[in-house]
């Protein structure tokens, strides 16, 4: 098996990843231009901001992931070449707690925050309240669906990586 290849396989299939984050950025930055275009009622003005900002993070995340997964293509061939084994031993370190982090983010604490907008929306009637929690909940819906792939990537590499720890 071939770890540097593995290692770069995984860092292209997370930028192409991270272009849906990009994606989902743009399409909301223009809906928030089409509810301040189209908007007439106050629930429709409330969702401008939230969507903005909404489209800003995605496209923040979109960008900033994208362009560390870029240049970790080239990273790794360096690394790889200067110590495999430290390479590998880094790489299983990192992919271990970016899995943890995935556990603890993105399937506990973001449902838990979707749970939590839920009820905010269920309880107050306000323009503002409603378009920023309904907001939220879509920005955390489209985070699990690309991360969700993203944990199955990184979780399928973590093994490779232990493997090719154990060939060592």
């Amino acid at each position: 098996m071939d770890i540097l290849k593995t290692a770069q396989d995984w860092a292209k299939a997370e930028m192409f990843s991270t272009t849906f984050f990009i994606i989902a950025g743009v399409l909301f930055v223009a809906a928030s231009i089409g509810f301040w275009q189209l908007g007439k009622t106050d629930l429709a003005r409330a969702y401008i901001i939230p969507v903005a900002v909404a489209g800003a993070l995605l496209l923040t995340i979109g960008f900033g992931l994208f362009f560390t997964n870029k240049s970790r293509v080239t990273q790794f061939e360096k690394a790889y070449n200067q110590d495999a084994s430290a390479f590998v031993q880094s790489e299983l370190t990192r992919a271990e707690s970016t899995l943890k982090e995935y556990k603890n983010i993105v399937f506990t604490a973001i449902p838990l925050i979707i749970a939590a907008c839920a009820l905010v929306i269920m309880f107050v009637n306000a323009p503002g309240w409603r378009a920023s929690m309904i907001t939220t909940m879509a920005m955390l819906i489209v985070i699990l669906l690309i991360d969700g792939t993203a944990h199955a990537r990184i979780d399928y590499y973590n093994k490779q990586l232990m493997s090719a720890e154990k060939q060592e």
